[in-house]
This record gives C-alpha cells, sequence and structure tokens, in this order.
C-alpha cells in the first residue's frame, strides 16, 4: 500500500455517520488531554514509542499492539521521544457497528463487554494479525476511493476487521494477555472506578466511597490522582456528563436524566453540560434524535 499522508486532527467528533479512519505518520511532539468521544475507536500502532492511559491503568504499548477504547472510556496517549510516531485509528459509529451485526451476532461485544479481560489491549496470535492489519490497510486505502461499489467494499472490510477484532478479543478473554510490565495500575483504583461507573446516580462523595471502599480518604485521593490523572470530583462529574450524552439520544426527559446520571440540582446539570461540550442538553437532544 501507498503511504498515505495525513494531517493530525485534533478534533474528537465525527464527521462521517459511519467511520472515519486515519494512517498518521509523524514526530512525536503530540500532546493530548484526556478525552472521551460519542464513537468507539480502535487503534493500531505501527511505530514509537507510547503509554495509552485509560481510566486508571497505563499500557506500555509495544509494535502491532491493538487499543480498543468505547465512548464512556477518559484516555489519553503520552508519546515518548526518539522514534517516529505511526499509527492507525479507526473510528467506529456504534449504531453502525450494531447494525452490521444484523441480530444474529453481537459485533460490540469487544467494545462493550465490561471486564474485557481487565484490560483495553489486543496481542493476536500471528494469524488473526495479519488479517487485521490487511483489513486496516485495505479499508484506509479504499475509504477515498471513488471507483465503482467502493462503498460496498468499505462495508465488507470494516465488518470482516471487527469480526476479527471481536474472534482475537474471545480468545483471551478471561487470561492475562499482558506481562506485568506492560501496564501499570493499583487494584484498589480499579475497584473505585468500577464502582463509580456502575452506581453514577448514587451518592459519590469522597466521604461514601471511601467508606463502603474500605479505603481511607487521604490514600484515596492521592492515588486516584496518581493512577487516573483526575481528581475524585471532576472524574465522577466528568463520566455523569459522558453518560447523560448516552441518554439524551434515548426517549426521557430531562429531569429524569439529570437523576439518572445522579446530578441531585438540576441547573448544576444543565450549567455543567454547557460548560463541557458548549450546547444546552435539550439541543443536543434534539440534534441527535
Amino acid at each position: 500500500m501507498s503511504e498515505l499522508k495525513q494531517d493530525f486532527t485534533d478534533r474528537q467528533y465525527m464527521i462521517s455517520p459511519d467511520f472515519e479512519i486515519y494512517h498518521y505518520k509523524d514526530q512525536p511532539t503530540l500532546e493530548i488531554d484526556f478525552h472521551n468521544h460519542d464513537f468507539y475507536e480502535i487503534y493500531y500502532l505501527i511505530s514509537g514509542k507510547v503509554n495509552y492511559m485509560v481510566e486508571g491503568k497505563c499500557y506500555s504499548l509495544k509494535h502491532d499492539d491493538i487499543l480498543i477504547i468505547n465512548n464512556k472510556e477518559l484516555h489519553r496517549p503520552e508519546i515518548q521521544k526518539g522514534a517516529i510516531y505511526e499509527r492507525i485509528v479507526l473510528w467506529v459509529n456504534p449504531e453502525f457497528i450494531r447494525k452490521l451485526g444484523d441480530g444474529q451476532s453481537n459485533l460490540q461485544l469487544c467494545f462493550e463487554q465490561p471486564s474485557r479481560n481487565h484490560n483495553n489491549v489486543l496481542r493476536p496470535d500471528d494469524d488473526t494479525l495479519a488479517i487485521i492489519k490487511n483489513n486496516l490497510y485495505k479499508l484506509s486505502k479504499n475509504k477515498t476511493s471513488s471507483l465503482y461499489a467502493s462503498d460496498i467494499l468499505n462495508k465488507v472490510y470494516l465488518t470482516e476487521l471487527i469480526i476479527q477484532i471481536n474472534r482475537a478479543y474471545l480468545d483471551v478473554h478471561g487470561e492475562d494477555s499482558l506481562a506485568d510490565e506492560d501496564y501499570i495500575s493499583n487494584p484498589k483504583i480499579n475497584e473505585v472506578i468500577r464502582y463509580i461507573n456502575h452506581h453514577l446516580d448514587e451518592e459519590l462523595s469522597l466521604e461514601s466511597l471511601s467508606a463502603r471502599l474500605f479505603i481511607s480518604k487521604y490514600h484515596l485521593i492521592r492515588q486516584f490522582k496518581k493512577y487516573t490523572g483526575f481528581t475524585l470530583y471532576n472524574y465522577v462529574q466528568r463520566k455523569r456528563l459522558i453518560q447523560a450524552k448516552l441518554l439524551l439520544k434515548k426517549d426521557l426527559k430531562l429531569t429524569e436524566i439529570c437523576q439518572l446520571c445522579g446530578f441531585k440540582d438540576y441547573s448544576n446539570f444543565l450549567r455543567s453540560f454547557k460548560a463541557a461540550y458548549h450546547i444546552s442538553p435539550k439541543k443536543y437532544s434534539k440534534i441527535n434524535k
């Protein structure tokens, strides 16, 4: 495949309704803050030195590693100097993947399974990796093609890619595919994060979490910031707003969404949402419906 020259974009929203794919190759000078997006992301590292932080875990990526990120996870890469940073990044609309499964197979499994083998990184066997790489390159090349039936080929390549990603995920599900030196995390902080994400509609103050999860407040403050990059309050606020965006796409009242996301005060919910996304919840809901 001929080398694609694409300028990096820090845009974190999709223009295409189904998927977008980018093949980047540049100097390791990027600085990217924590973020999340409304789509799924598949990230394939070709070269470079990258530590990737996702929800309290820091992965030391190797060449040919595949990172899977869903639309609820806060993440950021830390690009180290010393090597050309080359990667392929695929963004996919969750609804588009759901329709690809056609009700027969859950192709969202590798993105939505709660445990996801306790990590976000896939290291497939050589045969599966070769298929995944080939589909990524074909999809990247064909995406901008104007040849006859290119749109159908895009769907074929993407479908095969997502199937292989899911197969690779199922092959390692329940096993630890990463060596201890390949990621850093704190089991207690992981427990706190899991609890927060499953109880966003409940009281999640420092006092309540430390008491429920048997961890001292001061230890929780220090360790949570160390492993996630967020204060506890800011993390909870971000995750509640992410949940609100997802619920605003459904047929729910704003007051109901406010309660389901754990905002005790409706005016605070409106103010926080607009400050974060520069749009009111009502307008966001109307656009996405």
